[in-house]
């Protein structure tokens, strides 16, 4: 890039000092010219990151993908101007982009960062996340890596109000995170006002510590103080994770908005940015980078794809097993890949990634119940190039859905397990049923959505998910149902099976899961009264097998039944119909079985019946079709 040559290494006070200016002339010069952001947040925390970049970060930033660097992570995504500020400072990113590339269409310096740039390791935006992730990081590094990198997490004071910061700090204590250094920018003033706490930093100092914390309290715009506190929390020797918790002032250093409200998200205009460059000293182009990283000779977590050594377990066709048992003895098969890691919420024996931990104790990372974090470590450690599988029950996932959103943003490969999912699990009642997993897992951007209906789909989707990019989930049911397929088949992501079919079908009845079992069993009632059915395994909800859809409404004459344990919405009956009006012009015949009415508790036979999606009432709708 072009730009100043001298870079200036080891980095004295005073430079750092300088340096600190430039970052806040920069945050306000991108975020004018843009006409949007949040430049006050940036220039808060300004000394924080001139003092960490310039002294303590040991970073090669001409090899992002060095094993041993640091990684530095914004919770405060909101901060992005400094972020790019700092990008700049350390000689990666032109002035000319900052200055033109900022918040702008098609331009990889977005709002807020994103992975779209090789130094930003996940999408921070959504507060709250940046923290948790870095826990994932933290743990890769310490426990599998064996690395001596550290993990730099700068938050921001009102993010501390999220539980998944809290639920972040008492699993980082847990596991003894001492390679976690966590910056909290302390500068009073949130979106509309003074955050709950303001510079109340004795509660947060008694918060944070009895989390397990090791805490230092410094003035966050007093360079020395601050150098001591990263020198000291850098030791990464101890058994605790550091929290630095910095008093600051919102848009330090120009005296017409510094720790005054109303200036949250908002760029300064023109006029008033001219002024601040000038209070603020005028524009400079250091360019600073502080400590190296050691030479590592560890290889990359990455192993090449495929199933290469993994013996998946078999079951005889007819033998009932539960897909929930599949997935647990598929997973700890898929774990002779050494980069396959697991973690769960503390319900491994129903979801039976306790089979993983007995095998793998040292890839094993209990998160206990707290979903959020469940997720977000699983983020961290697609950052390091894991491979990571992540269980609870399908219910609990909607509690960690924006960490399952933002997953996408940060281009994550994480494998998720939903248990327990349905009616179809029986007396616990509707707290416990996912009713809703479908659908918003399929609202995931490029997710992949599967869902066996027997042992041996189950585990061949689980050796598939291990080599699946992006976010990709898997629901298992309960009980335990006969085998339906021999060990040599296969299932490709985005297939779909025929179990039954024959020229004189006359309607196509679609299930997965549970409902395939009532919907072979309808088929039998069907055929006794002289109705042929087909009937289709929709094991891949997302991709759906439109060719196989399309050849049945063809086949049957567009009649169609789908009967799914889900609420209506956005489940496999939307999935169908989706693929199929989108497939182009079609007669369609369709009923949509699901669960309608507020589930209570019952046995599974009992519900399933309720819901009006068992073998009676899937043979029943299919006879209104055919008249």
């Amino acid at each position: 890039m072009a730009g100043p040559t001298t870079i200036k290494t080891d980095i004295d006070l005073s430079l750092a000092s300088e340096l600190a200016q430039q970052l806040r002339v920069d945050s306000v010069r991108s975020s004018t010219s843009a006409g949007s952001g949040h430049p006050t947040s940036s220039m808060s925390a300004a000394d924080l990151l001139a003092v960490l970049i310039g002294r303590h970060l040991r970073y090669d930033w001409d090899d992002p993908a060095h094993p041993n660097n640091d990684h530095l992570i914004f919770s405060k995504g909101h901060a992005s101007p400094l972020l790019y500020s700092v990008f700049k400072a350390v000689g990666v990113v032109s002035d000319d982009e900052l200055m033109t590339g900022y918040r702008r269409f098609g331009s990889r310096l977005e709002g807020h960062p994103t992975p779209a740039l090789p130094w930003v390791d996940v999408a921070t935006g959504s507060l709250g996340q940046g923290l948790p992730d870095a826990v994932g990081v933290a743990l890769a590094g310490k426990y599998v890596e064996e690395a001596p990198y550290r993990i730099w997490v700068l938050c921001g004071d009102s993010e501390m109000a999220e539980g998944s910061i809290w639920e972040a700090l008492d699993k980082a204590s847990y596991y003894k995170l001492s390679n976690l250094v966590v910056m909290v920018d302390v500068n009073r003033l949130g979106q509309r006002g003074p955050t709950e706490l303001s510079w109340d930093l004795d509660t947060y100092r008694r918060r944070a510590s009895a989390f397990g914390a090791r805490v230092i309290v410094i003035d966050g715009h007093d360079l020395g103080e601050i150098d001591h506190a990263m020198r000291e929390a850098g030791d990464a020797g101890g058994a605790q994770p550091t929290v630095i918790l910095a008093r600051t002032r919102k848009g330090r250093g120009f005296s017409e908005v510094e720790d005054k409200e109303g200036w949250h998200g908002k760029p300064l205009p023109p006029e008033m940015a001219e002024r601040a460059i000038i209070e603020l000293g005028g524009e400079r182009h250091l360019v600073v980078r502080g400590p190296v990283p050691e030479p590592s000779s560890r290889p990359s977590p990455a192993v090449a794809d495929g199933a290469g050594g993994v013996k998946l377990p078999t079951y005889p066709v007819g033998e009932k097993a539960a897909t929930r048992r599949a997935y647990g003895e598929a997973l700890a098969a898929v774990g002779v890949r050494p980069d396959v890691v697991a973690m769960d919420g503390e319900v491994s024996n129903s979801t039976f990634a306790d089979l993983f931990a007995q095998a793998y104790p040292e890839r094993y990372f209990e998160m206990y119940i707290a979903e959020q974090q469940l997720i977000a470590a699983a983020v961290g450690f697609s950052a390091r190039g894991f491979r990571p599988f992540a269980s609870t029950f399908a219910a609990f996932l909607t509690r960690a859905y924006d960490f399952i959103r933002m997953a996408a943003i940060s281009q994550a490969n994480i494998r998720l397990c939903g248990s327990h999912a349905g009616v179809e699990i029986g007396a616990d009642g509707p707290s416990q049923m996912a009713l809703e997993d479908l659908a918003m897992m399929r609202a995931v951007h490029g997710s992949t959505v599967l869902y066996p209906s027997d042992a041996t789909s189950a585990a061949a989707l689980v050796a598939a998910m291990a080599d699946l990019k992006g976010v990709c989930y898997m629901r298992t049911t309960r009980g335990a149902y006969p085998v339906l397929y021999a060990a040599s088949e296969s299932f490709p992501v985005g297939g779909a099976k025929v179990l039954r079919s024959s020229d004189a079908d006359q309607v196509t009845l679609i299930g997965a899961g549970v409902t395939l079992h009532e919907c072979l069993a309808a088929a039998d009632q069907l055929q006794a009264t002289g109705v042929s059915a087909r009937v289709i395994d929709l094991y891949s909800v997302k991709p759906v097998d439109t060719g196989t859809l399309t050849a049945a409404v063809a086949a049957t004459g567009g009649r169609l039944v789908v009967a799914e344990d889900h609420h209506p919405e956005g489940g496999l009956g939307s999935a169908v119909v989706d693929a199929l009006t989108e497939a182009g012009p079609a007669t369609l015949s369709v009923i949509r079985l699901a669960v309608r009415e507020m589930p209570g508790s019952g046995t599974s036979a009992e519900l399933l019946d309720a819901a009006g999606i068992n073998a009676s009432h899937i043979a029943a709708a299919a006879r209104s079709l055919v008249g």
